[in-house]
C-alpha cells in the first residue's frame, strides 16, 4: 500500500540518516517505526508488559521478606 504523508523537515532528515546508516529503504524504516509504535499502543501489549513488571516486583518483595526474616532470626532481641 502506498501513502503520502507530510513530515517536519527535521524528522524527515533524521529518518533519512537512520535508514541510510542501517542500510534500509525509507519504506522499511517507516513500516518498522509504525509497527513498533502500534505495538506500544496495544492495550493487550501494555497489560502484558505491566504484568512482567508486577511479577518482578512481587518476586523482589518475597526475597526482601525472606532476607528480613533471616536477619531477625539471627539477631538477639
Amino acid at each position: 500500500m502506498k501513502a503520502a504523508i507530510s513530515l517536519p523537515d527535521d524528522v524527515f532528515q533524521a529518518a533519512e540518516t537512520l535508514a541510510e546508516a542501517r542500510g534500509w529503504s525509507r519504506s522499511r524504516l517507516y513500516a518498522e517505526a509504525l509497527r513498533q509504535y502500534l505495538k506500544r499502543q496495544d492495550p493487550d501489549e501494555i497489560t502484558a508488559q505491566l504484568n512482567v513488571v508486577a511479577e518482578e516486583v512481587s518476586h523482589e518483595q518475597v526475597l526482601r521478606r525472606k532476607a528480613n526474616r533471616s536477619a531477625l532470626m539471627a539477631s538477639d532481641w
